[in-house]
């Protein structure tokens, strides 16, 4: 198990579009790469997690959902785009490079998305609620956007402070100095 660091907000990556995927170029690394990804979600407890978000100038996301009574739903999504997006919902969202921060976030309730799995192979994944939210979120961190930039203008500027203050907090966070424990 190899936890990686998590970029936190203020750090270039988080603020670029990624790069493409070739997915020939990257199969023979993928499997380690997206092992790490799902490792430093369960130690974070977290729901996605955008190579962008652990310094990868690359194209792909991971995404696990809780499923009461069923396994977890563990998605990856590589060069991954809306193909339809409908409805409207607006909630709590936090993001794990800006932590403990939450803010409510106006989303589609329902998108339909296109990428390719793990194995290259192309997929479509319709998405409501939760679901949907996370997929958004990751797609928006690879296209350099980050939740708190959806926020109404006057509740960005408020917030601006308060941002300056956390990121010299979170420079000292290391997500991959956290002992595993298989026991969580």
């Amino acid at each position: 198990m190899s936890i990686r660091r998590i970029c936190k907000y203020g750090e270039k990556v988080l603020e670029k579009s990624a790069r493409k995927v070739d997915f020939e170029k990257i199969k023979k690394d993928l499997p380690g790469i997206l092992k790490d990804m799902f490792d430093t979600l369960d130690a974070v407890g977290g729901v996605g997690l955008a190579a962008s978000q652990i310094g990868l100038d690359l194209r792909f996301a991971v995404v696990k959902i809780k499923k009461e009574n069923e396994e977890d739903l563990r998605l990856v999504l590589i060069n991954p785009e809306l193909a339809e997006k409908s409805g409207a919902m607006y909630g709590e969202e936090g993001c794990l490079s800006f932590p403990g921060l939450f803010a409510k976030v106006k989303r589609f309730s329902r998108v339909k998305a296109r990428a390719l799995n793990e194995k290259g192979l192309p997929i479509e994944i319709n998405a409501e609620g939760l679901f949907a939210k996370a997929i958004q979120h990751e797609i928006d961190h690879l296209d350099g956007v980050l939740f708190v930039d959806r926020l109404p203008f006057m509740t960005r500027m408020k917030l601006k402070p308060v941002l300056m203050r956390l990121k010299r907090q979170w420079k000292k966070m290391d997500e991959s100095k956290l002992k595993n424990n298989s026991n969580q």
